[in-house]
This record gives structure tokens, sequence and C-alpha cells, in this order.
């Protein structure tokens, strides 16, 4: 005997209240534990390194991990780790309640242990598709950033790589050891 249930919407979700960490995935709830340490100890250094710069340059809105962005209505929201909306675009996505309607310009998706490389490809190319500008993977186990640009072939950086040149970021530039450095430890 199988069972159905019927699909739900950004509104329904965001009127369920804080059910734990979910995305709605067309129409279906997806369910997630919480994340690991390491791997929320990466997204907040992004998040705050991000935040910062954004800030001090009146660039726009950097928002936390698990903030929804409803990618297409009414039934796909997607959560990333970190994000970034540029300042020009951020009044027609935020209301005052519910989660941003559209898709940040840089998306960042930290790795956990169980992801599959197939699901964080999956996930890239849903942002990418729906126009978000730039998605960086960052890998916690080999220190690494994906940097995966809209038309352009992804660029794997490591160690005293930096990431810059982003478009929606003039003047960012960070070694990418900076975002996996262990504190107590040299980077």
């Amino acid at each position: 005997m199988s069972t159905t249930t019927k699909p739900i919407t950004a509104d329904e979700l965001y009127a369920m209240g804080d059910i734990g960490r979910c995305e709605l995935i067309y129409g279906e709830l997806v369910m997630m534990s919480p994340a690991g340490a390491r791997h929320g100890m990466v997204a907040a250094r992004i998040g705050r390194i991000l935040g910062q710069f954004v800030d001090d340059r009146d660039l726009g809105a950097t928002f936390a991990a698990e903030t929804g962005f409803i990618i297409q209505q009414p039934d796909l929201v997607r959560a990333p780790d970190a994000a970034f909306v540029r300042k020009d675009r951020l009044a027609a996505g935020l209301q005052k309640a519910g989660y941003f309607d559209g898709v940040p310009d840089l998306a960042v998706e930290v790795v956990s242990p169980d992801d599959t490389k197939r699901e964080v490809v999956e996930k890239v190319n849903m942002w990418l598709a729906a126009g978000t500008t730039t998605c960086w993977v960052a890998d916690p186990e080999g220190a690494t950033l994906t940097v995966y640009r809209t038309g352009q072939a992804p660029i794997q950086l490591a160690g005293d790589d930096v990431v810059a040149n982003e478009s929606t970021l003039p003047g960012f530039s960070v070694r990418v050891s900076t975002f996996f450095k262990l504190p107590g430890r040299p980077s």
C-alpha cells in the first residue's frame, strides 16, 4: 500500500513555523539533520567575512544559513549556508514576513559528510539555472572552495589561493584557507 502526501506551497511551509531544518523541493518537504560542528563553523566564518565586506561597502545584505529563498513559486524553497543579495535587488524580494522572493546573487553551500557529489552539483545547477550569478561550494574535509559562475567552468581553490573577481562583490579578495582555519592553529 502506498501513501501519497499533498504537495505544500512556500506559504504553507512558512506558516508551519519552526519545524526544524528543511527545504521545499517541488512541493515535497525535505527534512535535514542539524549541521555538524565543522560545517557550522565554516558556514559561520564565510557568512561573517561576507557580511563584514558587504556592510563596509553598503553593497546589499548577507543572509545566514537556513534563510529560505523562493526559487520558484509556489513550491521550491532552498536554503543556502550563506548568501548575498545586491542592494538594488533587496526591495523586490524582501517582504516583512516570509522567505526571500527570488534567488541570492551569491549562494554558498558547505558540503556535509553525507552529501553526495551528485546532490551538491544538482543544488549548484539549480541555483545557477534560477538566476544566481555565483555559487561557492566549500568542502571542509578537503579545505577547498569551488567557484561556479554562470556560463563558466568551475574553479577549485585551496590553501593560499584567493577567491576574488566576483562581479557582485567588487574588490572582494580572501585567501581560501581563511574559511577553513581551525581555532588555535595557524592558517
